[in-house]
């Protein structure tokens, strides 16, 4: 529950807050399964900034309202001409969320989907329900995955099992998630809520310095073997795939699909 005294700032996709050490950033379009516009790519940057000026905070939890975490790229928002201006906002959004001072904590359930993954990807830990899937269909979408998701999924779970996980599009649940090291706990569905808590608990009893620094330098060390810097330019390989013939029509048959099973 969100406390009673907060420092929030308005934004028009998230809900965000802090309350001394403790934050919050929550994707809030819970009625189209929280999607990754443009707009909310860059909310999510400005949101990143503005917890890094509350120089006491030492924990935010990422979560999604509703059903699910994320349903990943709202791709109609990056057709537009300005999103073609700007194709770099995926990556700012991840590289923001990587270099947030304070320990992110993502709360995963139901569906985390591609730019999602990202999302997830970009938290220092994560605590997901049982019930939570995981889905990268973007090959499928006709477009490589983008904002340096390729970097970080090799960072959290190897190139073998990325290359699988992209190239194959098949979703995967929480246990393999798990396996694979990019959870850090899986519990039931019910008590999601409060293993999140209690390892937010855990983690705001640490001292500040010690445990921020402890991030800092394990963030340089895995920057140093996977640069995620590397990945500037896949936003030029997305913008092509969106305009790509055989991707358009790999797309078209992927919603089809989804409409049949729905």
């Amino acid at each position: 529950m969100e406390p009673a005294a907060t420092d929030t700032t308005a934004f028009d996709t998230l809900e965000v807050w802090v309350d001394g050490p403790r934050g919050e950033l929550r994707l809030n379009r819970p009625d189209k399964l929280n999607p990754l516009s443009t707009h909310t790519l860059h909310e999510i940057e400005l949101a990143a900034r503005w917890f890094d000026e509350h120089h006491d905070l030492k924990v935010v939890v990422v979560s999604g309202a509703g059903r699910a975490f994320s349903a990943g790229s709202d791709l109609n928002s990056f057709t537009t001409t300005a999103a073609m201006e700007d194709r770099q906002v995926g990556w700012r959004m991840a590289r923001a969320l990587d270099e947030m001072r304070a320990v992110t904590v993502a709360r995963i359930q139901g569906w985390c989907v591609g730019g999602g993954l990202v999302v997830a990807s970009g938290c220092d830990l994560r605590i997901a329900a049982d019930t939570a899937r995981f889905s990268i269909p973007e090959i499928d979408l006709g477009i490589p995955l983008a904002w340096g998701g390729i970097p970080r999924l090799v960072r959290e779970i190897g190139p073998a099992l990325t290359k699988e996980l992209v190239m194959t599009c098949r979703p995967f649940d929480a246990a393999e998630a798990k396996a694979a090291g990019f959870l850090n706990r899986v519990v039931p569905e019910t008590d999601l809520d409060g293993a999140v808590e209690e390892l937010v608990q855990v983690l705001l009893q640490k001292p500040k310095l010690a445990l921020l620094e402890t991030k800092a330098h394990v963030n340089a060390v895995t920057e140093s073997m996977v640069g995620t810097g590397r990945s500037w330019a896949d936003a030029d390989g997305l913008y092509a795939g969106l305009r790509d013939e055989e991707g358009r029509a790999s797309a078209a048959a992927y919603m089809e699909r989804l409409r049949s099973k729905g």
